[in-house]
């Protein structure tokens, strides 16, 4: 197993080195710019000498993950290989998933094998979950070399992978941050509506947790496509113009309502889930007409 080090001690740093501790490798060193953050990396993995200098931590690992916010990867990587570190047989590999290994050039010129690893999962806090890799996807991308040691990487954590090609990782990191942000975003929508509506935030959140748990079941179980119910699908005007009534004093969420309602219209006549002339109607509800 090897010697790693971890630059960028925050919450996806501390779980991926807790992961990879716990499958055998050495954690070597950890860096961080704040100290006392790299120590607590530490004392949560539970190995490692802790660092704020992240050329000195680098010299000790075989390999090099990053997982530095996206602003600072070019950065790191310059000032790694402005170092006299050999890189020669290295393997340097960043989290990101909207960068490319492009950002990882400095690095790659001095010899280092690169790729980034991303793994499709958020990391709340920084302490680990003992199943935070297990059974999700990891977005591979990168030099042969590199992505075949980030392929093992992915199933020793007990992960899936697919490769991605350069140029898709922005339609990439839009979708997975499409899944992930908005759909608390939304969440957060209906539980202010309850609010109005006489909840308090808490029952509010309690009552709309067993409705979203039971959607992503049907989604896994269907598909998103197959798993789209509600007054859209039904072809339901009625009740649509209600809802649309009900927004008239709140013209941000109506909008927002208008858009999602018009997207979930689109997807039920791709699943020919709707009549021709029930999707006219409602499209026109929806536009104003």
């Amino acid at each position: 197993m090897s010697d790693i080090a971890i630059i960028g001690a925050g919450k996806l740093g501390t779980n991926l080195g807790y992961a990879l501790s716990q499958k055998g490798h050495r954690i070597a060193t950890l860096s961080d710019r704040h100290l006392a953050t790299a120590q607590e990396s530490q004392q949560f993995i539970g190995q490692g000498e802790y660092f704020d200098d992240n050329r000195y931590a680098a010299r000790h690992g075989q390999w090099i993950i990053l997982t530095v916010p996206d602003d600072a990867i070019e950065t790191v990587a310059k000032e790694l290989a402005d170092s006299d570190i050999g890189w020669q047989d290295k393997f340097v590999f960043h989290c990101s998933g909207l960068l490319t290994t492009e950002s990882l050039g400095p690095l790659e010129k001095r010899c280092a094998l690169v790729a980034s690893i991303h793994p499709i999962q958020s990391f709340p806090q920084k302490k680990p979950d003992p199943k935070a890799f297990h059974d999700i996807f990891f977005g591979l991308e990168g030099k042969q070399e590199a992505l075949e040691l980030a392929i093992k990487v992915a199933r020793q954590l007990g992960g899936k992978h697919f490769i991605l090609e350069a140029q898709n990782k922005p339609l990439y990191h839009t979708a997975c941050s499409i899944a992930s942000n908005f759909l608390a975003t939304l969440l957060d929508t209906a539980t202010e509506l309850l609010e109005q509506a006489g909840l308090t935030k808490s029952e509010a959140s309690q009552a709309l947790l067993p409705l979203v748990q039971g959607t992503l079941q049907n989604v896994k179980k269907f598909d998103a496509g197959n798993a789209l119910t509600g007054p859209i699908v039904r072809g339901d005007e009625v009740t649509i113009a209600r809802h649309l009534g009900a927004l008239q004093e709140h013209p941000e969420l109506r909008d927002l309502y208008i858009k999602m309602a018009y997207r979930s219209l689109q997807i039920a006549k791709r699943e020919k889930k709707m009549p021709e002339e029930k999707f006219k109607a409602l499209k026109a509800l929806l536009e104003g007409k």
